[in-house]
């Protein structure tokens, strides 16, 4: 399956989305930055789709811009453990999931790092 995923402007986390399902998975939410309602939507989403790259891509954002850091740690994690799959961007290239993952610890980490 492709997804979507793109670089939320003033978040710093990458996001995922399968073009043919924004409304299913948090995208619309996300980038209105409406991040209750993207949390209900992934949250329901994953419960029927629970190893879909691009929700527990968004799902580990939503949970990094809330201060949810070990939720969104074991999400990005998650998805390395899966297959990689390759994600539609928004300009129109193609990024690896587990790119997207690297890139999702990577802030984290530099996010846990300045708040120190």
């Amino acid at each position: 399956m492709r997804g979507m995923a793109f670089l939320a402007a003033g978040m710093a986390a990458m996001l995922a989305t399968g073009a043919s399902a924004q409304d299913r998975t948090g995208y619309r939410q996300i980038a209105a930055g409406d991040f209750s309602a993207a949390r209900v939507e992934l949250e329901a989403e994953s419960r029927t789709y629970p190893r879909r790259p691009d929700l527990m891509l968004n799902l580990a954002a939503v949970n990094l811009r809330a201060g949810r850091t070990a939720e969104a740690r074991d999400l990005y994690r998650s998805v390395l453990t899966r297959a990689d799959t390759g994600m539609d961007m928004p300009d129109g290239s193609v990024a690896s999931s587990h790119a997207l993952a690297q890139a999702g610890l990577v802030r984290l980490e530099a996010t846990r790092t300045a708040s120190r």
